[in-house]
């Protein structure tokens, strides 16, 4: 599975509805003039998984990805992925029955004031449903190492070696399944003890 577009409204400068695509399966790169919103489309991806540390997309609190805040007469961000997924796939992580699907679309809209939605393939979800959905895929949403994001690489460079060993662990998915398997213990342990 792979983004395959990005449709943008409302979301930081982008005012308008704005069309990301087609992007290629296994590469894609973000260039452009400094202040032309490459950063936000990163961010766009971050804001549909569901990112909950608004830091790691430049804002203070939800309303800051509004366009202009709504001063501008904008008063939502609606953000979509649309997914390219091969049905065929062995092994396919996707949960049924998304995984028999050739396209999958997430979208997340947040209105000025507080509204927050999520729409998998145009049906209302709750945040968990989506969280659970990218968990599949294992990629953690508030910890987005499967991305570059700007002035990242220089941290990751002057990590020391435990550290390094910890994004390993992040990216290749470990380090859910040990969370699981700790959790797992402390309940073992907690029936142990009645």
């Amino acid at each position: 599975m792979y983004i395959e577009a990005i449709v943008l409204e409302g979301f930081k400068s982008y005012s308008n509805r704005v069309y990301v695509g087609p992007l290629h399966p296994q590469f894609n790169a973000v260039t452009g003039l400094n202040g032309t919103g490459k950063s936000n489309i990163l961010d766009s991806i971050c804001f549909v998984l569901g990112i909950t540390n608004h830091a790691l997309v430049r804002a203070t609190k939800l309303d800051d990805l509004v366009y202009k805040q709504g001063q501008a007469g904008v008063t939502k961000a609606t953000v979509t992925l649309k997914f390219r997924n091969d049905p065929h796939q062995q092994n396919n992580p996707l949960p049924f029955p998304y995984r028999e699907m050739p396209e999958i679309t997430i979208t997340r809209q947040i209105v000025i004031g507080g509204r927050d939605r999520y729409l998998l393939n145009s049906r209302n979800a709750q945040l968990k449903e989506v969280r659970d959905f990218f968990h599949c895929c294992q990629m953690n949403i508030n910890s987005p190492h499967f991305m570059i994001q700007q002035g990242k690489i220089t941290k990751v460079i002057n990590m020391k070696p435990k550290e390094v060993l910890g994004l390993i662990e992040e990216v290749s998915g470990t380090r859910m399944y040990e969370l699981k398997r700790g959790n797992a213990v402390k309940l073992m342990q907690k029936k142990e003890q009645k």
